[in-house]
């Protein structure tokens, strides 16, 4: 069913979709609108700025749209426009693919890692398996966090901010999107509970 619903995405963008088993991503951008003219100089690569960029019109306005390969992603504001992100996905195996909504959000969110991670990683993870670490600047969800689920259920993937903001445009988290704090606040504040994501 999901790839079906990316065969019929990339049709939608005029894009052709790559042969083999795994859905690999174009990017839905046609032409870059505007990029910052001054912007801090965070420790990331200058394409995963934030940007405006002109994508197809038929995208859903307010949907999310995350091409993993590439390490954008892409809020729809308006018919043909979006804003453009960088983010960080999972690594390997973890990397995260299909449709959720955004079903909670919350700013400065506490963290507990899944059992799962805490099985592949017990010397990093193994002390926060009880109580987790509460928000602040030290978390690493960082400063805020948009929870994607399926069906009424807790995917445990998250878009949310991180400490490590260098790791901006590489695939290392255990399935989270990762976002610049400033980025994700920015989009957070844009993003309703209920809002459509749909990752590559």
């Amino acid at each position: 069913m999901f790839r079906r619903h990316f065969l019929t995405t990339l049709a939608a963008l005029g894009a052709t979709a790559p042969l083999g088993a795994q859905a690999a991503s174009t990017a839905p951008e046609v032409e870059t609108a505007s990029a910052p003219a001054e912007a801090p100089k965070w420790p990331i690569a200058r394409q995963y700025y934030p940007t405006e960029v002109r994508v197809r019109p038929e995208l859903p306005v307010g949907s999310i749209i995350i091409v993993s390969d590439k390490f954008f992603l892409y809020h729809i504001i308006a018919p043909g426009r979006a804003m453009r992100y960088g983010v960080a996905v999972g690594r390997g195996e973890l990397k995260f693919r299909g449709q959720a909504v955004v079903g909670r959000k919350v700013e400065w969110p506490s963290w507990k890692p899944t059992p799962e991670m805490v099985q592949r990683s017990p010397e990093h993870y193994a002390r926060y398996a009880e109580t987790g670490m509460p928000g602040g600047p030290k978390n690493p969800l960082g400063a805020r966090a948009m929870y994607l689920y399926q069906n009424g259920h807790d995917t445990a993937i998250r878009i949310h901010g991180t400490t490590e903001p260098s790791s901006i445009g590489h695939a290392v988290s255990n399935g989270c999107l990762r976002m610049v704090n400033d980025h994700v606040i920015a989009l957070f504040d844009q993003v309703p509970v209920g809002t459509p994501v749909t990752v590559y």
